[in-house]
């Protein structure tokens, strides 16, 4: 996974590190805006990240913030990525983001972990409670994170808040969810929440998400704007197919994700035999399978005929190379 270079439909531009003026300027001059002119302060989307500086002291780091409330001010930004902090562990930057929240009045969105693979693991980053993000800025719309290990201080990925009547879309790229974090999420007060976007991992590394995590979301009693749910990058994703078949939830979604997992042959049979549970869908993603042939003709022609729209592409072999276990099956993110 790379860098963001666009966030909340935004270019990301960096504020550099560098302490001339002059710096972020030029970042905004190579960033066209609609009408070819260069980008100003309002339109784009800004990365905070201070690189290699792990040996820095906490105030040193802190001074990136202030500089940059300084130099390009916090009043018109609307969205911002913060990415790696002098190390792999978000709970700096989210808590000096907390601290300012007053010099950010129009912020929206907001992506925590904007952290790409030659930076850090997927599964090394490492993220903190984001309860008190969501607290300090009640009109936010837009929330990813990624990343969900715990840090040396005993903090992981928390994400529960009793009530955010803003909030439209949450998204968490993990190659390890804990159920915890997932049940924090599913029990948070949402009701504007259209867009949910989980990715479970796998078990090796501690993603031990499960469909009763899910339970109050799968009933369809929690967040009732909910339209898009993604269920990605999920080891166990096979298990996961008949519950959300009974799923009360399924009946108002318009898309559900399925993509970047492990789907074997066992969920397309459940697909090919439940495929009028899911007919009220208008897309189902299934992207990044392990679905036979056979069987992925099976699953288009079952929803072709209930007119939903299916995306089978990136069809992928097992692989045979261990002879003492086996098929080997793999998520599109893990470590």
């Amino acid at each position: 996974m790379d860098n963001l270079t666009e966030f909340a439909g935004l270019p990301v531009v960096d504020f550099p590190e560098e302490t001339t003026e002059e710096g972020w300027r030029r970042e905004l001059r190579q960033v066209a805006g609609s009408d070819g002119a260069p980008a100003d302060v309002g339109s784009v989307a800004w990365r905070l990240r201070v690189d290699g500086t792990s040996w820095m002291e906490p105030d040193e780091r802190a001074r990136h913030l202030t500089r940059f409330l300084s130099e390009v001010g916090g009043e018109r930004v609307s969205a911002m990525t913060l990415g790696l902090w002098g190390g792999r562990e978000m709970a700096e930057p989210v808590d000096l983001l907390v601290e300012h929240a007053d010099a950010f009045p129009n912020l929206r969105s907001v992506f925590v972990g904007d952290v790409g693979w030659d930076e850090c693991e997927l599964s090394w980053i490492c993220q903190t409670d984001l309860g008190p993000l969501l607290e300090a800025f009640p009109r936010l719309e837009e929330l990813g994170v990624r990343g969900a290990a715990g840090n040396i201080r005993g903090r992981e990925l928390s994400l529960h808040v009793p009530s955010h009547g803003s909030l439209r879309s949450l998204t968490v790229q993990s190659g390890a969810l804990p159920g915890s974090t997932t049940r924090g999420i599913a029990s948070s007060g949402l009701p504007a929440l259209e867009r949910l976007e989980l990715w479970l991992g796998v078990e090796e590394y501690g993603g031990d998400t499960s469909p009763d995590d899910l339970a109050p979301l799968l009933s369809g009693e929690g967040f009732p704007e909910l339209r898009y749910l993604g269920v990605r990058n999920a080891e166990g994703l096979d298990e996961w197919i008949p519950v959300l078949a009974e799923a009360p939830l399924l009946k108002r979604l318009e898309v559900l994700d399925l993509s970047l997992g492990i789907l074997t042959d066992e969920g397309g049979r459940v697909l090919v035999e439940r495929a009028a549970a899911f007919s009220g869908l208008r897309e189902l993603d299934l992207h990044h399978h392990y679905l036979s042939e056979g069987m992925e003709e099976r699953v288009r022609a079952a929803f072709a005929e209930n007119g939903v729209e299916v995306d089978l592409s990136d069809r992928l072999e097992p692989d045979d190379e261990d002879p003492d276990e086996g098929p080997m099956y793999y998520t599109s993110a893990s470590e």
